[in-house]
């Protein structure tokens, strides 16, 4: 038993390891380039960039995006109901051209959260606060989680090895390095 236990904490690191590897090497290419980009508060009647949903009325992570360019934004970041809205925004934006500075989720490791749930769905509180936020460079999310977001299966993200660990083990899912996220991850989902 402690053999089989031994391998699978083995191959966790390992994964950790190249997931972290691949995450730095391919940060400029999904915007982690720029250290002077600060997260914004995302309250009031601020609504989603990608769906219109106004942000801080919905639970679960929320996400911003900064571009070098500030448009169509208006100078302004885009603001997110979900990581799922803020992927696939950034996705979109990629492959016409903008060019992502640094992009933000919740990160769960540094709020009290508030579960509860909902009808079926596990969700966790919104934080909308600029503390609130972990550049993607530096998180870890959690896929196939029984915590849903705003938009339904949600990315889960987390700053603190040890908090992705007991998150998996009280709801399960599938951890990976934030900026290895993918369309085919968003699809999964």
């Amino acid at each position: 038993m402690f053999d089989s236990i031994r391998v699978s904490l083995g191959r966790r690191r390992l994964l950790t390891s190249v997931g972290a590897s691949l995450s730095v090497s391919i940060a400029g290419c999904l915007g982690g380039r720029d250290e002077t980009a600060t997260p914004i508060t995302l309250d009031g009647e601020r609504t989603c960039d990608q769906c219109g949903m106004i942000i801080e009325d919905h639970p679960g992570p929320v996400g911003q995006i900064h571009f070098a360019d500030d448009e169509p934004e208006g100078g302004r970041p885009a603001g997110f109901c979900s990581s799922t809205c803020t992927y696939t925004y950034r996705f979109d934006a990629s492959d016409v051209g903008r060019d992502v500075r640094t992009v933000f989720l919740t990160d769960y490791s540094i709020v009290d959260q508030d579960v509860f749930e909902e009808g079926s769905d596990v969700l966790f509180s919104s934080h909308v606060e600029a503390e609130a936020f972990t550049r993607t460079t530096e998180l870890t999310v959690v896929a196939t989680s029984e915590v849903a977001g705003s938009m339904g299966p949600d990315l889960i993200p987390f700053s603190d090895d040890a908090d992705v660990e007991s998150f998996v083990d009280d709801y399960g899912g599938e951890p990976m390095a934030a900026e290895s996220v993918d369309r085919a991850t968003i699809d999964a989902l």
